[in-house]
């Protein structure tokens, strides 16, 4: 069988997400050619430099344009704003799928256009809280879920073709509707960014305040608050994008750290082992 799925892959975002893919891409020859394009010029050239494409497009029509596949790995609020346009580029063949951690706002932009088809939208459940060219590493999707949105809505040919790159490159597959997913992410990927960041900001302020010394932190802090150095970019437009599903797990959460303040404030043992518990 032929290793090579797409000759010419396009890479629209060439950073952890993008730049992982492209690397896996090369890896085990699923392309003959990557060509990358970056909207912070810095990023695309040390792509370049890294070897994590051959090539950079002067535009990101100019990308779409010459791959037979490209995928949007870029902010979700600039996703949703660009991808009717690109889809209208689109010959017979070509294929797009985006990376994004939202779905409804992007199927939404999607719907109804004459080539929606030629979209596959994809959401790998695999990353750091690293970001640009040089946070891409190899093998970032092997055994992790990359999750299909609404394939049905894809052409069946594009969404075989799409399905075996991921194969390919590790990841295990499944899939869900857009509300479904966000749903799903809201619950599993964004509220521990909100708690993270609202962790941490705890901590700051306390160290402002010169209550305690957070160098004296040990391996719990760092876990939790990790992700708190993603970066805002990303994270802001998903936030919003996301906001009733992220508000119902924000709320459900909150919930649970009241019962933990009253079984503390009360002294009641019982009720705080069954919390735990």
């Amino acid at each position: 069988m032929d290793d090579v799925l797409f000759p010419t892959v396009g890479i629209a975002g060439i950073g952890l997400i993008g730049g992982s893919l492209a690397k896996d891409l090369r890896t085990f020859g699923l392309t003959n050619r990557l060509i990358g394009w970056n909207r912070t010029a810095a990023h695309a050239e040390r792509a370049l430099e890294l070897g994590l494409v051959d090539d950079l497009a002067p535009s990101l029509e100019a990308l779409v344009a010459a791959c037979d596949l490209t995928v949007l790995a870029m902010p979700v609020d600039v996703l949703v704003r660009l991808l009717p346009g690109l889809l209208s580029t689109l010959r017979p063949g070509q294929v797009l799928i985006d990376v994004g951690s939202t779905k409804q706002a992007i199927a939404q932009a999607a719907a109804n256009h004459p080539n929606r088809r030629q979209f596959v939208a994809c959401h790998p459940m695999a990353g750091t809280e690293k970001s640009g060219p040089d946070a891409a590493i190899d093998n970032l999707f092997r055994n992790r879920f990359t999750l299909l949105i609404d394939p049905e809505a894809s052409d069946p040919e594009a969404l075989a073709r799409v399905s075996a790159m991921w194969q390919r490159v590790g990841a295990v597959l499944a899939t869900l509707s857009a509300e479904a997913h966000d749903r799903t992410a809201a619950l599993l990927s964004h509220m521990p960014h909100v708690l993270a960041y609202a962790l941490a900001r705890t901590i700051k302020e306390a160290e402002r305040n010169q209550a305690l010394n957070a160098r004296f932190a040990g391996g719990g802090l760092a876990s939790m608050t990790r992700i708190a150095h993603s970066p805002i970019t990303m994270w802001q437009p998903i936030f919003r994008q996301n906001r009733e599903a992220l508000l119902t797990a924000i709320d459900a959460f909150s919930a649970h750290l009241a019962a933990f303040r009253k079984a503390i404030a009360e002294g009641d043992d019982d009720a705080l082992v069954e919390l735990m518990r």
